[in-house]
């Protein structure tokens, strides 16, 4: 459980604006004890988690399809970085393509979350996705339980 003064720290990556509006909407609606940042590509993201007095992530929400650094390429360089091995990556995209899911699973993501278009479902997605016990999630990982439905 987290304590108040440690409260659980949340990144989303999208260069959608619209979806970012939603999702920060959609944390504000929950009133978890959290700390949302967000990104507009992947880009700005990488610059900011290369910074030495950042405060990791406890969940990152990646968007895969973003111009110039996608969520791929963000993927590949986070889990190639050791300071990194603690955060959990959920992959969150429009696309639900086998080779994506395949590809993101492949390079060390956490889960994947087809982003869904309705504002409740996105609350419960939000919601499941950032109590989960993670630990538990990544022990038992396998292609079955990586792509994340409801």
């Amino acid at each position: 459980m987290i304590s108040h003064q440690d409260s659980m720290h949340i990144l989303l990556a999208d260069d959608d604006e619209d979806d970012r509006a939603f999702f920060s909407e959609a944390i504000q609606e929950l009133k978890m004890n959290n700390k949302l940042t967000l990104f507009k590509d992947g880009k700005d993201l990488m610059d900011y988690l290369v910074h030495p007095d950042i405060r990791l992530p406890h969940v990152l929400f990646l968007d895969l399809n973003m111009p110039g650094k996608t969520g791929i390429d963000c993927l590949k360089e986070i889990r190639a970085n050791i300071r990194f091995k603690d955060v959990s990556i959920a992959i969150y995209s429009t696309s639900s393509s086998e080779k994506d899911i395949e590809d993101t699973f492949i390079e060390g993501a956490n889960i994947y979350i087809k982003k869904p278009n309705d504002f409740s479902m996105l609350k419960k997605v939000i919601k499941e996705v950032v109590n989960m016990n993670w630990q538990f999630h990544t022990s038992g990982l396998n292609i079955e339980t990586f792509f994340f439905s409801i």
